[in-house]
């Protein structure tokens, strides 16, 4: 890891962090290693590279620039989100249990229900905005406690300290994904997290164009235990993708602040029209959580959820009108999109679980961009009119 990756600030650490200039030629940007393999002068004798599946200098460029950014001693960069999501519960076996939010990104739903649970392992859904839930929840195979706060997609807001307590009171692993946050917002290894989770495809990377994710902690015995599983699954990230995340990291500071100035803004617009039903942004005093999101949170996000008055038709109107915002799955780009939860990202959640939880055929789900704000504002307001 370089110098720059302990006492500086976020934005050095952004663009320094994990990143020295090239040994062979002085490049100040990391190159893209390409090799698949690496020369060793004895058997066994190597400069910490062999093979790529096992670790690649830009791969791990990137995997100590997002720890550094998490205040964590170590990440490690998989194939996708749920690439980490499915290696981190590698780490447990059949009969063991996971206590999971109970309104989670509807690929990790699905993952843990359709196929982790056929394995053996079990699965309880709580809603943790309450710790005393957990509590209650909480027995002698739980291995685990999966947390998302902000949730996807209704912005649910739990305590991650108070939920620390109850996991390290009892054993357990707490794992946070903190993918509607960025480091740059919110850092829960600070908080009490063992395990930080974030599908790079969002706001790390920023720009739309790679998938992936990171997996970041501090205790060294479960990099081992993680880095093993890297390993030896192999859902790994390329280089080149490894190479655009990194670059993407660098303006992340200044995209994050974007983001939310402009979903204030667009949050605020929203709250007080007529078409609209209800609103859930965390930086809105309505917010339930809003007072929690100010002491662990360092702002608020670009993510917006609402409700229209109506159901679904409206909806329909509403987002094939939009011009600005891309009607399209997916977030933390620096373009706006825009989505409807029950047909697209949480199609996968069964429609009775959905209707616990607020995911209503009226439901929105914006996540804003940095475009220019005025036209952000007017894209809604012209769209607002079919509904």
């Amino acid at each position: 890891m370089s110098d720059h990756s302990s006492s500086h600030g976020f934005a050095t650490k952004a663009i320094h962090a994990g990143q020295r200039a090239d040994q062979t030629s002085g490049a100040v940007i990391i190159p893209i290693s390409l090799s698949t393999t690496f020369q060793q002068t004895s058997p066994g004798v190597h400069t910490g590279f062999e093979y790529a599946r096992t670790g690649n200098p830009t791969r791990n460029a990137f995997e100590d620039c997002v720890a550094a950014l998490e205040n964590g001693t170590w990440g490690l960069a998989f194939s996708s989100g749920l690439g980490a999501t499915a290696s981190i519960t590698a780490m447990f076996q059949q009969g063991d249990e996971i206590i999971c939010m109970d309104d989670v990104y509807g690929g990790t739903y699905r993952y843990f229900t359709k196929i982790s649970s056929h394995q053996g392992m079990s699965y309880k859904f709580v809603d943790l905005t309450n710790p005393s839930n957990l509590e209650a929840a909480i027995s002698e195979k739980t291995k685990m406690v999966w947390l998302e706060t902000p949730t996807n997609p209704t912005l649910k807001i739990s305590d991650i300290r108070a939920i620390a307590e109850v996991t390290r009171s009892r054993g357990v692993l707490l794992a946070v994904d903190n993918t509607f946050m960025s480091p740059y917002f919110q850092r829960p290894l600070d908080l009490g997290a063992d395990l930080v989770v974030h599908s790079v495809t969002k706001y790390l990377n920023g720009h739309s164009d790679v998938v992936m994710g990171v997996v970041c902690g501090k205790d060294l015995e479960l990099q081992k235990r993680l880095k093993f599983i890297q390993n030896g699954m192999g859902a790994i990230p390329s280089p080149f993708d490894s190479w655009l995340a990194l670059r993407g990291l660098k303006t992340l500071p200044l995209r994050m602040q974007q983001h939310a100035k402009s979903a204030q803004a667009v949050a605020e617009f929203l709250e007080g029209h007529p078409k609209v039903e209800k609103i859930t942004y965390p930086g809105l005093p309505s917010h339930p959580q809003h007072h929690l999101a100010k002491t662990q949170q360092h702002g608020f996000g670009g993510m917006i959820t609402f409700w229209l008055k109506g159901g679904e038709a409206e909806s329909r109107r509403f987002l094939e009108n939009v011009k600005i915002f891309a009607l399209a799955e997916s977030l933390g780009g620096v373009e706006s999109l825009i989505e409807h939860p029950a047909i697209m990202t949480h199609a996968s959640v069964p429609s009775e679980e959905r209707k616990k939880l607020g995911i209503s055929d009226n439901m929105v789900r914006l996540s804003v961009g940095i475009e220019t704000l005025d036209d952000l504002i007017r894209d809604i307001q012209n769209a607002l009119e079919f509904v």
